[in-house]
Order: C-alpha cells, then sequence, then structure tokens
C-alpha cells in the first residue's frame, strides 16, 4: 500500500513531521511517499494521503488550503489523515485549562471535516526559531517590535513518540496485520 505524506510548511517543523510520519509508516510494512505540495501534481499511485500543514494565527498555509481544494473530490475518495502544527511552548493547558492544540485548531478543519471526512487529525506542538529569517508580513511585524520576540518562546516543542503513535495509529488502519507501539 502506497501513502502520500503531504505536507506545507514555512520554517521546516511542519515538514519534519511528515518525514517522521512516512517513516514510520515505512517501518511498519507501508511504502510512503513524503512530498511537499507544491510538488504533488495528481494523487495517482496512492491508495491514502496524510496531509499537514503549519499553521499561524488559526490558518493552515494557504497552499495547504488550495491543495486541498485542488484536490477534493481524489482526497474525499482515499482514506486520509490531517495533522496540523503550530502552537509553541511547553504548555499543554491554557490559563484556563482548556487544551493549547484543541484551542490552536486551524480554523480550515471544519470545512475538511465536511469534505474530506478524514479518519483521524491531529494538532502537534511545532518549532520555533527566533533566528529565522521572516516570511510573511506578521513575521516581519514581529522582527520589528522585541518585546514580540521575546514573548513567544523559542525551542523545538515537537513531541516525537505522540507524531510517531499517530503514524502507528494509520498504519495499524492500513495494514493487514496490527502493529505494536513504539516503545519509547
Amino acid at each position: 500500500m502506497k501513502v502520500l505524506v503531504a505536507y506545507a510548511t514555512r520554517h521546516g517543523a511542519t515538514r519534519g513531521i511528515a518525514e517522521r510520519i512516512g517513516s514510520t509508516l515505512e517501518r511498519h510494512g507501508l511504502e510512503a511517499a513524503v512530498r511537499s505540495v507544491h510538488e504533488i501534481r495528481d494523487l495517482d499511485g496512492y491508495d491514502a494521503v496524510v496531509l499537514g500543514s503549519a499553521a499561524y494565527m488559526y490558518h493552515w498555509l494557504p497552499d495547504a488550503n488550495e491543495f486541498a481544494r485542488h484536490h477534493r473530490s481524489r482526497l474525499a475518495s482515499k482514506p486520509i489523515w490531517l495533522f496540523s502544527s503550530g502552537p509553541i511552548g511547553t504548555d499543554r493547558l491554557d490559563a484556563k485549562g482548556n487544551d493549547v492544540r484543541d484551542a490552536s485548531e486551524p480554523k480550515e478543519f471544519g470545512e475538511l471535516r465536511a469534505t474530506l471526512r478524514p479518519r483521524g487529525e491531529r494538532i502537534f506542538f511545532g518549532a520555533y526559531d527566533p533566528d529565522a529569517p521572516p516570511i510573511g508580513l506578521a513575521e516581519k511585524l514581529m522582527k520589528l517590535v522585541p518585546a514580540s520576540r521575546q514573548a513567544l518562546p523559542a525551542g523545538d516543542f515537537r513531541d516525537w513518540p505522540e507524531i510517531e503513535a499517530f503514524a502507528e495509529e494509520i498504519a495499524n488502519e492500513l495494514s493487514p496485520m496490527p502493529v505494536a507501539a513504539s516503545a519509547g
């Protein structure tokens, strides 16, 4: 079974998540192709899709949205899973006790649930490097305000065991034989 792991990223953290999902699927006997949404022309030859994007200000990147809309009918006809990366920091709960990831759900997930009927979806913590060159207007404006730069925690907050567990759930659904969860 061949699985397409498609992603949209700004600074590479989401690509890293997609690569880990792909390698975990391969470790469990599935063939995985990890590709940027920019590289994908059609979905022929893929039996299932995992689609992910970085999220900024509660929205997926425009490239991921365009990909999902352009390939909507093909994506809806295949087993599909969605993921998003974006929240940063070590706090899992906000000041009100709500899960930070739930509160960070991209606005597009509602539409994607209705049109693509994903089998699963996850929101993962991302990474933030304050020294990375700014991409997009919001990041450029943040660079102009030193206090905003210090307000965001810097670091890599991706939870690799959680990401691998998500990929193992996908492998369990796609493999004829259940896979054992990774230790660690």
